[in-house]
């Protein structure tokens, strides 16, 4: 007599949820942030601190709207949320909810509590102040930091997408910021500068891709070594080319600032977003055309395809490592592209590993948004707005040493990966040679 095995039952969905396992990670990062936010702000407050911060609206109607609140109570109110935000996340975490709707708990509450954290700060930074924070200001220049954060972001999507691991973008966003400030300052003419930047960051991404991927060098390696390359070359040059003919170097071109029509106009967000710098649109195309094909054309998926599967795609007829190759190309000079912004989107001259390493931080960008280019964008600007607010809160003259502000990016670098990071997870292959 045969017997038939029936299927296990399946458990109900509230069962299930007794199966993920646990993370207290998020609740005690928040619960941290939330005491730090009540002992160093809202308790070394006086009652009578009042803070000024200054809205341009970019319309000539509302002008500029200047507000004031009273430090103390604003410090404690947002306190009061981040903790009802926090007790939220511990909630969560013992009821293993992971998700409200399609939203992650933890990325969701992270970024409430990020905001009420940072502006509780700002409140007690420039209480009783006689400058007032110029909060447009701060959000412009923290968009214009972030652009070669994001150009960096791109460029190592790409690559580590298609499997090669591209530690080298500091050294791409240099080459691309010296070969655009010559090209520029010898033709006298920006846009041959910009035109310029992505052909040096492709030139390195070829040297990346023929160690990594025809000699099978250890990508990590090879991206160290060139950086370190590039920094020596372009010091050199530096130091004896363009320091003795300063005449000719020395004159920085720029791009021009550009003001679009309509959405210029609009109150807050039209300075901010639609009054910038030329590059800056160029890395909105970007992100939107690369997220697009990255993801929802052929293209991108013979790119995924051969850094998840490569076995897989060379057998239905991929080319693997001349994907690979071709691929890291095109990364180096989506990161060339972003060198630009150093020199002739800022028009400055070239100065000495003037880059300051901010393709590492782009690389942290890259995981922060689970190499995805729209998220990588969101992670970018959280640096950049770290990054620009030494300036902001410089100019209000606020008495917090320099020196904490210029470790401000890299502690929010660290911080931001090592709280998210183990959420994500990288291309499979990343990494590996394909020797098929």
């Amino acid at each position: 007599m045969s017997t038939t095995t029936r299927p296990a039952p399946v458990a109900p969905e509230a069962d299930l949820a007794s199966l993920l396992p646990r993370s207290w990670k998020v609740p005690i990062a928040l619960t941290v942030f939330t005491l730090l936010s009540a002992v160093a702000f809202a308790l070394t407050t006086k009652a009578t601190a009042v803070s000024r911060v200054a809205i341009m609206t970019g319309t000539t109607g509302l002008g500029t709207i200047n507000l004031t609140f009273g430090t103390l109570r604003w410090s404690w109110a947002l306190t009061a949320v981040m903790a009802a935000f926090t007790g939220f996340a511990w909630w969560a975490a013992a009821n293993r909810i992971h998700q409200v709707g399609q939203l992650p708990v933890g990325t969701t509450v992270g970024t409430i509590v990020g905001v009420g954290f940072v502006c509780t700060f700002l409140l007690w930074a420039v209480a009783d102040k006689a400058s007032p924070l110029q909060f447009t200001g701060l959000l412009s220049g923290a968009l214009f930091l972030s652009v070669p954060l994001i150009f960096g972001a791109m460029a190592g999507s790409v690559c580590e997408h298609v499997g090669v691991i591209n530690v080298s973008i500091e050294g791409q966003l240099l080459a691309g910021a010296f070969l655009a400030a010559v090209v520029g300052a010898v033709t006298k003419n920006a846009w041959l500068g910009l035109l310029a930047a992505p052909v040096a960051g492709a030139l390195i991404g070829a040297l990346l891709a023929l160690f990594a991927v025809r000699y099978w060098v250890d990508h990590i390696i090879v991206g160290v070594v060139l950086n370190v390359l590039v920094s020596g070359l372009t010091s050199y040059l530096f130091s004896t080319v363009l320091s003795q003919n300063t005449a000719v170097f020395s004159v920085a071109a720029k791009l021009p600032t550009w003001k679009i029509p309509l959405l210029g106009e609009i109150p807050v967000l039209g300075p901010v977003l639609f009054q910038q710098n030329v590059l800056v649109y160029i890395m909105y195309v970007g992100v939107f055309v690369l997220q697009i094909m990255m993801f929802h054309s052929r293209w991108g998926l013979r790119l995924r395809s051969c850094g998840e599967h490569p076995r897989a795609a060379d057998t239905v007829g991929i080319k693997v490592n001349r994907t690979r190759v071709l691929n890291t190309i095109l990364g180096g000079a989506i990161a060339g592209l972003g060198g630009a912004y150093f020199t002739v989107a800022a028009g400055l001259a070239f100065g000495k590993d003037m880059s300051g390493g901010r393709g590492y931080i782009a690389l942290a960008a890259m995981i922060l948004g689970g190499w995805r280019p729209k998220a990588a964008l969101l992670a970018a600007l959280l640096f950049g707005f770290a990054d620009n607010l030494q300036n902001a809160l410089g100019i209000v003259g606020v008495a917090v040493p320099s020196q904490f502000m210029l470790m401000a990016p890299y502690l929010v670098t660290i911080f931001a990966v090592a709280g998210l990071v183990g959420r994500v997870r990288a291309p499979a292959m990343e990494g590996k040679a394909y020797k098929g």
